[in-house]
């Protein structure tokens, strides 16, 4: 097996499996072609294929010897009308059109909307976007029987459209029966990450993080216009964020999309906690071989964001060009971070430190990094909290993660500039040098002559204790003096 180098970049890249992909072969090719996490669309499949898929990462993840990753993305409450007599209809330009509690099959005047909720909450005025917007109801009138609206945009209807109510809260639970069952099989299978689709408020993000019982890593995906007026809440409650397009620009304004994707990558970031941000990043190679221009700069401009993590769904899932998509996204990535512009625009957000000794010698660790030559920082953790605060720091040295913990070395994927290796716990000050200055040649981190900074905390195995930043040479014997870890 070729060894697997670290990455020649810091943004990560999260690649959705699915038929094109989920076979061990085609996740390694996708693993050596730069991605570094997978997600689980829980959207589409069944439990026996996605058990199937998640062995498979584990499969080669042993192979490789590297962490990876496992993301659930659970699907969410779908709103849908109900049937039509013919299978469709058409809705006119400006004609009127009821939505009812009425099961019969529905035509050009009238449809059923299976969801009681939604009759309570609707007011004149307000906006129901089907078919992911293609065409636009307005209320004019509801009730708690019927919703009378007009057609802004008509169109072609048919069966179990979707519905989008952009304009209001509403009423469901962020996890259905569906997903609480998929919830339970993702924390049985050892999913390291779940994704919460459909998040309106903080009290969804409690209530799937009571469900986990402490099992995996909470992101949430804002997709709703409701979860951007308690952001700040939702980012609190959660260990990660994903900037989930798809939705939010069927129910925003398509120019009121990009300035609310950076408003989301910069409020995370200033929380130390990773950013995904995902839909439609390389759409067109699904069917090509090659990206728009457009498309190009999209990737691009989220990692100049300083987004942790960047995207692709059916690219790999379901495309005729996965490997190819992981690839020039790869790329893309690798290219921006050799712009000497990058560094700027990657620190254009303010990060102000806590007021804790870890988060001073995170912020010094960004600071020498700027003034001395280094080939990386090297961070003792066990829980990761070490990590995510020198990742919050944006430094320009890449970082080597050592950790006991089989679970945060995987979780680290999704983590900015992290390269995670598990390691055995360390006892002394002595064994920590030896053990990062080894790890670090092993692992490329620079050669004989070069400076690292080592960050850990004293006492070791203490959570949350780090107080030790020691800058190491790398000596060319250090393999030499190799003990077992």
């Amino acid at each position: 097996m070729a060894k697997f180098d670290p990455r020649g970049r810091k943004v990560k890249i999260l690649a959705t499996l699915g038929p094109a992909s989920r076979s061990p072969e085609m996740i390694e090719k996708l693993l050596r072609a730069g991605a570094d996490a997978f997600r689980v669309n829980m959207s589409h499949g069944d439990h026996a294929t996605h058990a199937e898929t998640i062995a498979a990462i584990r499969s080669v993840e042993k192979d490789i010897g590297r962490p990876i990753a496992v993301l659930c993305d659970l699907q969410g409450p779908k709103l849908r009308v109900g049937a039509f007599k013919d299978g469709r209809a058409v809705i006119r330009h400006g004609s009127h059109f009821t939505l009812d509690r009425d099961q019969t099959p529905g035509d050009e005047t009238r449809v059923c909307l299976p969801h009681p909720e939604l009759f309570g909450v609707l007011h004149k005025g307000q906006r129901l976007l089907i078919d992911d917007g293609k065409l636009r109801l307005k209320v004019i009138s509801a009730d708690d029987n019927a919703i009378l609206c007009s057609a802004e945009v008509g169109g072609v209807i048919s069966d179990r459209k979707g519905v989008n109510v952009p304009d209001a809260v509403v009423p469901v639970p962020a996890l259905t029966e569906k997903d609480r069952r998929d919830l339970a099989f993702a924390v049985e299978h050892g999913a390291d990450w779940i994704a919460l689709s459909f998040v309106q408020r903080p009290e969804d993000v409690a209530e799937a993080r009571k469900l986990m019982g402490g099992y995996g890593a909470l992101m949430a995906k804002i997709e709703k216009p409701a979860a951007i007026d308690r952001l700040d809440e939702i980012i609190e409650l959660s260990d990660g964020i994903m900037v989930a397009r798809g939705d939010l620009g069927v129910e925003l304004n398509p120019e009121e999309v990009p300035p609310l994707q950076k408003r989301i990558v910069a409020a995370t970031r200033r929380s130390g906690k990773p950013v995904v941000v995902a839909t439609q990043m390389l759409e067109s190679m699904i069917e090509s071989p090659a990206p728009t221009r457009a498309e190009v700069s999209d990737v691009a401009n989220a990692v100049y964001d300083g987004a942790d993590a960047v995207m692709l769904s059916a690219e790999t899932a379901s495309g005729a060009w996965p490997v190819e998509a992981v690839s020039i996204m790869d790329r893309i990535a690798g290219q921006v971070e050799r712009d000497p512009g990058y560094r700027k625009q990657v620190s254009y957000i303010e990060i102000l430190p806590d007021h804790t000794t870890a988060d001073a010698l995170a912020q010094a660790c960004a600071a020498i990094a700027e003034t001395v030559t280094l080939s990386g920082i090297i961070v003792f953790t066990g829980s990761g909290s070490t990590a995510r605060r020198v990742a919050r720091e944006r430094p320009s040295a890449p970082m080597l993660v050592l950790t006991p913990s089989q679970k945060t070395a995987r979780r680290m994927a999704l983590l900015w500039g992290a390269h995670a290796v598990q390691t055995r716990d360390i006892g002394s000050f002595e064994e920590m040098i030896a053990k990062g200055k080894r790890t670090a040649l092993r692992q490329g981190f620079g050669s004989a002559g070069s400076k690292l900074i080592a960050l850990a905390g004293v006492p070791f195995g203490t959570p949350g204790s780090t107080n030790l930043l020691h800058i190491v040479t790398l000596v060319g014997d250090e393999l030499k003096r190799h003990q077992p870890e």
